[in-house]
């Protein structure tokens, strides 16, 4: 039997920027032919600008809540904001089971994707529906992720100081294995998880979303 140690995988942009498209596609395909009304008023349109940002971190939380209920200490869990990167990022600095992982890449799905959505069609809030429909399609990353790590079996999942990276540590040799929206890129016996909190972003990002989150404030008082 092989000695167990970290495969490392990245995600490929183009790929998930492809996934995420199709997505936001599909959604909009769904809502139009089961005839759901979406009526985005000014006022909807404002509280969708305002909550877009405060909903994608509510995701990141979500993922933090999925390892904790599914056994990860809540001590070992990190947040970061990548923007020079284009990510927001729950991490966990401990290595967590096969269900744990799979669990945390469904949680914000469905959580604020799909429940929320059906909320929104069945309240007629196009804020909710529109919320939930960029959330659905942020979980590009996170769909594709399920679907690679559901076709192994006994693995360890790791994150580490690369936020889009990350580790399977397992005794199965996975160096030729092919996944769609995943590079393969070496192997490692243990990984460097001393720099989980670091925040990038430049001082362009974050006036950027500073004026997104202050327009949405404004536009609801108009």
């Amino acid at each position: 039997m092989s000695k167990k140690k970290y495969y490392l995988f990245e995600l490929k942009p183009v790929e998930l920027n492809v996934v995420c498209i199709l997505l936001l596609a599909l959604m909009f395909l769904i809502t139009i032919a089961l005839g759901i009304p979406f009526n985005l008023t000014d006022r909807m349109f404002a509280l969708t600008f305002a909550f877009m940002i405060p909903y994608f971190l509510l995701h990141e939380v979500l993922h933090s809540v999925s390892y904790v209920l599914n056994g990860a200490k809540f001590k070992n869990i990190t947040y970061g904001a990548h923007l020079e990167k284009g990510v927001l990022c729950c991490l966990c600095k401990q290595n967590v089971t096969r269900r744990n992982i799979l669990c945390s890449l469904l949680f914000p799905f469905i959580i604020i994707g799909v429940i929320t959505y059906i909320i929104g069609a069945f309240t007629d809030n196009a804020a909710l529906m529109m919320l939930s429909i960029m959330n659905i399609s942020g979980c590009a990353g996170d769909l594709t992720m399920f679907v690679a790590l559901s076709k192994l079996k006994n693995f360890e999942y790791s994150e580490y100081d690369n936020p889009t990276s990350f580790g399977i540590y397992t005794s199965e040799d996975l160096s030729n294995k092919k996944f769609f929206g995943l590079k393969y890129v070496g192997t490692a016996d243990k990984l460097d998880r001393n720099d989980l909190k670091k925040i990038d972003i430049n001082i362009g990002n974050a006036i950027l979303l500073i004026a997104i989150f202050v327009i949405g404030i404004v536009l609801l008082f108009i």
